[in-house]
């Protein structure tokens, strides 16, 4: 059975009789993939199938009159939530029962609540794909203790490396509140600025309040608060989505965010071997960094949260991040060494995904 929250009252409707939904591939896929696109999501619906108990039988590419899906086959009729969940998937363009020769439409139930825009019209240099962070997000979610929350809205999210903001905005668009954090003062400057001039321009009710980061006397960088509704009447009402950006360095929390606060901790790596630390910029490769780093990200992460990382193989090998996380008692899930989500940018970026569970 799917793990519900009963306090929403959610309504179970079948499709009745159908056991295979096709999902079209959005096109943005297959320029972030390339021909791993299709092996890609199945390994993400196949974990938020697992997360979520739907009953998947099977997950494989199929072409329909010339066009490219992939078949998720489910061992029994498909209700709401099931589409509901299915809907997340990261690349999910369009989802059709398939009943006979004939295909029907089925309605994306998406959570988000603010326009695409959001995540797509930031264009700079290394950004972090919006679908790779749709991804990531949705597969560490899907290994808490609670997924259900990814799809209710109270799932909170903590990117402790996050640059100009895809995963913040990512998270906004769910309804999820979500805190950043990043020492890089630009990009911090930069992220202000659009959040504010989006918002603004949009005409969404808002607050957004930037500010020193001060404990005990002591500057730690800068914050910025931000907190936004969809509509005035939401705003009015407390029904609001929470953004905070912490300016200050990663590997230094004490003092900054409470215990336990968040269910997950999502964020892309660095591929090379530079970080910058508060007050000047050291070389440092990855594993150095988590390591330092890991112990303030724990102490954030409630227990059955999940923390989930892109990185670069050839940086960063998964053998030695599973030796890494066994050290800061961290679970991973599955097998890491695997090629599950293992796809190659360039010649420079061996680019994989690991997830791993705090007991």
């Amino acid at each position: 059975m799917i793990r519900r929250n009963a306090a929403r009252g959610k309504r179970r409707t079948s499709l009745s009789g159908v056991v295979e939904l096709l999902i079209l591939l959005s096109p943005s896929a297959n320029r972030v993939y390339a021909s791993e696109a299709p092996r890609l999501v199945a390994a993400e619906i196949q974990a938020l199938a697992t997360g979520f108990g739907l009953p998947l039988d099977s997950v494989e590419p199929v072409q329909v009159a010339g066009v490219d899906y992939l078949a998720v086959r489910l061992a029994g009729a498909v209700d709401d939530e099931a589409v509901r969940v299915l809907s997340v998937v990261s690349a999910a363009h369009a989802i059709f029962a398939r009943e006979g020769e004939l295909l029907r439409p089925v309605p994306l139930r998406r959570p988000e609540r603010y326009p695409s825009d959001l995540v797509t019209i930031q264009k700079y240099p290394g950004k972090t794909n919006e679908q790779l962070t749709r991804l990531l997000l949705d597969v560490t979610a899907a290994a808490t203790d609670h997924p259900e929350r990814l799809l209710d809205g109270t799932l909170q999210v903590l990117d402790p490396m996050c640059g100009r903001g895809t995963t913040l905005n990512v998270a906004l668009t769910y309804g999820l509140d979500v805190t950043g954090v990043d020492v890089d003062k630009r990009d911090f400057e930069e992220y202000e600025r659009f959040i504010k001039t989006w918002l603004r321009q949009h005409r969404y009710k808002h607050t957004a309040d930037v500010g020193q980061l001060r404990t005990h006397g002591r500057v730690r960088g800068r914050r910025l608060d931000v907190t936004v509704a969809p509509t005035k009447e939401e705003f009015k009402a407390g029904q609001v989505q929470r953004l905070t950006y912490l300016g200050t360095d990663t590997t230094d929390l004490d003092g900054l965010l409470k215990g336990g606060q968040f269910d997950v901790v999502v964020t892309d790596t660095p591929y090379g071997v530079e970080h910058g630390s508060h007050g000047d910029r050291i070389a440092r490769n990855p594993l150095q960094l988590l390591d330092v780093a890991l112990p303030g990200w724990l102490r954030v992460l409630r227990r059955g949260g999940a923390l989930g990382l892109t990185y670069n193989r050839h940086v960063a090998p998964p053998e030695e991040l599973v030796e890494l996380f066994g050290r800061h008692g961290l679970e991973p899930v599955g097998d890491p060494t695997d090629d599950t989500y293992r796809h190659r940018v360039d010649a420079s970026i061996d680019r994989d995904l690991i997830v791993a569970r705090r007991a």
